[in-house]
């Protein structure tokens, strides 16, 4: 059985900047073969669309708390929605 599909458009926030958050979160996205991006801003948090079967979206709102291990994330929160992604995840320049 396949779950239905799931977008999320989330900002993480915390201590994600300088600690290998993006490259963390793409690897993270990429083992889990969903689609979107990542991409730091200018605020300090990281933003980040994932798209693929909702079990695996969520799950990987679960290890979005986590990070590479310099990280501190605080917190996780829903943004308005976005349109679903497809293709290969990507690692965005800062908005």
């Amino acid at each position: 059985m396949t779950a239905d599909p799931l977008t999320v458009h989330v900002l993480i926030e915390g201590r994600v900047q300088g600690v290998g958050y993006r490259a963390w979160c793409a690897g993270e996205a990429e083992d889990r073969a969903l689609a979107g991006w990542v991409r730091n801003l200018s605020s300090g948090g990281v933003e980040a669309v994932f798209s693929g079967p909702s079990d695996t979206v969520v799950d990987m709102l679960d290890v979005l708390w986590h990070g590479p291990s310099l990280a501190r994330v605080n917190l996780v929160k829903d943004l308005e929605p976005v349109e679903p992604c497809s293709g290969a995840f990507e690692v965005r320049d800062t908005a």
